[in-house]
Order: structure tokens, then C-alpha cells, then sequence
């Protein structure tokens, strides 16, 4: 497994590509270039060489990722290989799961009603509204 580049120094945006976080190069350049990518707390630029060790924060969508680099790779490969390029931290799991648990909440509050209403509820709002 030639994850580990040695003396080579990889680009941010190539890494964010090659650990799957983006489908091509050319978003994880906007998206760094966005402010949607921090590295080690401060924005950058997309030729930033990563290091291991490096804390990045990964904006995408709703979802905001806080990952820990623990290997370098140039080239792109299958889901399972890039997932061993980064750690999320424990902080940024709950984070997360607690943000999706809220929009979840959002979102049944405001779905509409089951159905319409009857002729009596018609009514009814209707007297409610005209007595305001």
C-alpha cells in the first residue's frame, strides 16, 4: 500500500481530491479558495503542502468536518484506501450528528398537514380569523 508519500510534498487541493472529499480538483480549489476549507485553524491556499498531523476543517453543505491528516497520497483510489488518509475527531462526529438531528426535527415541524381541512375546520378558522 503506497499511500505514504516520502519526500514528496502534496498539495492541499490534491489531497482533499485523493481523500474524497471532493469529486474533482477543481471544486476542492473553490472550495478552498471559498474559505470553505481551514488548515490548522487559518485559510489557505490551494498549493499549501499538507503535512501529517495537519488539523483541516471541511465545509460541505450543512456538514462541517474536523479531520486530522495521518497519511499523504497523490493519486486517487477506492473509498476504503482514502478513508486511511484522515481521522474525523470525536468532536467533530457528535457536532455533526447533533446538526443532523436538529434538521431532521426542522424539518417534520414544518411539513403541512396530513390532509385538508373539513368543512367544519374551515369554518372555524375562518371565525377564528374574523374575530382578530
Amino acid at each position: 500500500m503506497q499511500q505514504q508519500v516520502a519526500d514528496d510534498k502534496v498539495r492541499l487541493d490534491k489531497w482533499l481530491w485523493a481523500a474524497r472529499f471532493f469529486k474533482t480538483r477543481s471544486l476542492a480549489k473553490d472550495a478552498i479558495d471559498g474559505g470553505k476549507v481551514h488548515y490548522n485553524g487559518a485559510r489557505t491556499k490551494p498549493g499549501k503542502a499538507v503535512e501529517t498531523g495537519a488539523r483541516l476543517r471541511i465545509r460541505q453543505g450543512w456538514d462541517e468536518k474536523e479531520v486530522v491528516v495521518i497519511a499523504l497520497a497523490e493519486k486517487r483510489k477506492g473509498a476504503k484506501e482514502a478513508v486511511l488518509l484522515y481521522q474525523e475527531t470525536e468532536k467533530s462526529i457528535v457536532d455533526r450528528e447533533a446538526h443532523a438531528w436538529q434538521r431532521k426535527q426542522m424539518q417534520m415541524a414544518s411539513l403541512p398537514p396530513a390532509r385538508r381541512p373539513t368543512k367544519k375546520q374551515r369554518r372555524d378558522i375562518i371565525k377564528f380569523k374574523d374575530q382578530e
